[in-house]
């Protein structure tokens, strides 16, 4: 079999790899390009795809850049069902719904400026119509059960323990008289994540698409960046402060409720009201309520042990912008949780404006901040910064905690191919800047002698 990489070949955005066998032809992922406008101009239809002919779409999990381009293959001609666990189905309805909404804005603040200089209007990648007719596609399945994707193909969908839902794929494929097993890692998660359980081990295979985000390094420690976090909500506490937390709406957040639920049911302290200002993170959390038989076993025995886990009556939902005003009323302590994670946009900015020039304000960073972003100048330690066109003073206390990454780090991505290695598979790593990639490889030949491939986009690998 030929598999085809059309995204995530050398960088870490637009996952897609084309599975092309004697009888059948499977996609896996088909996720958006992200990074800026020469990163973004790839969010296209490649042209050797030809979505008439796919048989199947296989998902591992609902983060944009694995999901992002699917309505682009719906809009192209494709009848084929898009396979991927319930969870995941229920994600990327709520994923996939919002960016069409992003499109349509980008599109319209574009055409604004092309209609000023006499240039025709352009159209949005996809279009809310386009998103409903993709998700009428989907087709849930259980984790573990074998499935048959297409002629000669069977698929195995196991824990990735990166986010609720996320799945590595085992791909059986019978042709010519042979198997082979390929496993695609997906993005795997790190061990001991909250609410998530962890990723589960393969044993054997002809050759395994690795994920390398973060192959050249390791995370904190969790346990020390929960005692950071401990320590600043005392803190925060003591001052009675308002905290403000910029949160991604889906994983980040949840994660951050489950490490407050801990603290509020050790005791550490008493609840305080807890905001999600975020309508998406709303949904978000009402997807991953729905879906506790994915739990691990300590935020089952959580929510059976403390009544304040089991109930959240501190965590407060605003989905209005009007009941997000009122916040500027709040009094502490309180958290307030809201979008972007990189303070590049959404309700966050409008609480940062408010609370920033007051030292009784509190930050806590709790993801990676891009370059150029506000976050980014926060994390910096910026004096001033500039919000809806006004200087603000920074006098809040800022703090960043940089163990809350829901990728496995570089040890992690080794002992989870270290029982996959003894089959002696050819390695294929991607999902990773060269930063990334080069290191891993260098650590897999050395281990377990092993020479990795690095491929680049439209690179074919044969099995």
């Amino acid at each position: 079999m030929n598999i085809t990489l059309y995204g995530a070949a050398g960088d870490v955005t637009g996952s897609a790899y084309l599975v092309d066998t004697a009888r059948a032809r499977v996609l896996v992922d088909f996720g958006m390009f992200q990074g800026g406008k020469g990163i973004e101009v790839k969010n296209v239809l490649p042209s050797g795809l030809e979505p008439k002919r796919l048989n199947a779409v296989l998902l591992t999990h609902a983060h944009l850049d694995h999901c992002g381009r699917l309505p682009l293959l719906v809009r192209g001609g494709y009848e084929g069902p898009i396979v991927s666990t319930k969870a995941t189905v229920d994600l990327a309805g709520l994923i996939l719904r919002d960016s069409a909404k992003v499109q349509l804005s980008d599109a319209e603040r574009w055409n604004r400026k092309r209609e000023r200089s006499g240039k025709p209007p352009m159209e949005p990648l996809y279009t809310a119509e386009d998103v409903e007719k993709t998700l009428g596609r989907f087709r849930a399945i259980e984790l573990n059960d074998i499935i048959p994707v297409a002629e000669g193909v069977t698929a195995r969908f196991v824990e990735a323990g990166h986010m609720l839902g996320s799945a590595s794929i085992e791909l059986t494929v019978e042709e010519l008289g042979k198997k082979k097993v390929v496993v695609f890692s997906g993005d795997l998660g790190p061990s001991g994540m909250a609410i998530i359980r962890d990723a589960q081990l393969l044993e054997s295979a002809d050759a395994v698409f690795l994920e390398s985000t973060y192959g050249d390094r390791d995370h904190k420690p969790l346990q020390e960046t929960l005692a950071e976090f401990r320590k600043i909500i005392e803190h925060a506490v003591q001052r009675k402060a308002r905290i403000l937390v910029p949160a991604f709406a889906v994983g980040r957040t949840q994660q951050i409720l489950y490490h407050l639920d801990e603290l509020f049911c050790a005791g550490t302290v008493k609840p305080f009201p807890v905001y999600i200002d975020s309508p998406m993170a709303i949904e978000a959390t009402k997807i991953y309520q729905k879906h506790p038989d994915l739990f691990d076993e300590e935020s089952r025995d959580m929510r059976r042990a403390c009544s304040i886990a089991a109930q959240h009556d501190h965590v407060k939902p605003t989905p209005t912008a009007e009941d997000s005003m009122k916040l500027n009323e709040a009094p502490g302590p309180c958290l307030i949780m809201a979008g972007s994670g990189m303070c590049n946009a959404g309700r966050i900015l409008h609480h940062l404006k408010h609370g920033l020039w007051k030292r009784d304000t509190s930050v806590i960073i709790v993801g990676y901040q891009g370059e150029g972003t506000l976050g980014r100048q926060l994390v910096d330690r910026a004096e001033e910064v500039r919000i809806f066109g006004e200087t603000i003073a920074v006098k809040a206390q800022i703090h960043t905690l940089n163990g809350f990454s829901a990728h496995a780090g570089q040890t992690e991505l080794l002992e989870w191919f270290r029982p996959l290695a003894r089959s002696k598979p050819k390695v294929i790593l991607t999902h990773g800047e060269s930063r990334g990639r080069e290191p891993l490889a260098a650590c897999i030949a050395k281990r377990d002698g092993l020479t990795p491939v690095l491929p680049i986009q439209g690179d074919v690998i044969t099995v």
